[in-house]
């Protein structure tokens, strides 16, 4: 028959365990962040410049690019310890934000304006993402966007909740 556990099967055992709770509770945090800002954050639609390339890997997909500042293109990408670009503009009454202006975290903004953090991604920066998956073979249907539906908390930090056609009409995906 055997014996009970060795001091240090327990202590691996307990580690393992504390690693699951520690993971899972990282990954909770995270989505319930993402649904606060989905539920409260302010709906603004960003203007994009789609391409469709396909990935063997990853199947159809949109490479999302946005309209940014100049200085933005030219900035450097994020460091260590350095707080992510931010950029500014007015949003008008269909709710378009047009960001037109690099703004540094905390500066005050002109009425009616909206500040959103930017992401490095390859590169490049971006408004929180570069890419929108989609089914295979739906290409046809979201080649119409022309912007992306965003929503933005008060310190800037913007998630892509939708794609929107010319005229901000919401593209949905066929339910399966």
């Amino acid at each position: 028959a055997p014996g009970p556990l060795a001091p240090a099967s327990r202590l691996g055992a307990a580690a393992v365990a504390l690693g699951t709770v520690a993971t899972l509770a990282v990954a909770g945090v995270a989505i319930w962040q993402k649904e606060r800002l989905i539920a409260g954050g302010r709906p603004v639609f960003l203007e994009l410049a789609p391409v469709d390339p396909r990935s063997l890997m990853q199947g159809d997909y949109m490479r999302l690019a946005f309209k940014l500042p100049a200085q933005a293109h030219s900035a450097s990408r994020e460091a260590p310890g350095v707080p992510r670009l931010q950029v500014a503009g007015p949003v008008d009454d269909r709710g378009v934000a047009r960001l037109e202006r690099l703004v540094q975290p905390g500066e005050p903004l002109a009425p009616g304006e909206l500040r959103v953090e930017l992401t490095p991604r390859a590169g490049r920066w971006t408004v929180a993402t570069d890419a929108w998956f989609f089914s295979e073979g739906e290409g046809q249907r979201w080649s119409r966007a022309r912007y992306g539906e965003f929503r933005v908390d008060a310190d800037g930090r913007a998630l892509l909740v939708g794609l929107a056609d010319a005229d901000l009409r919401l593209i949905r995906a066929d339910p399966p």
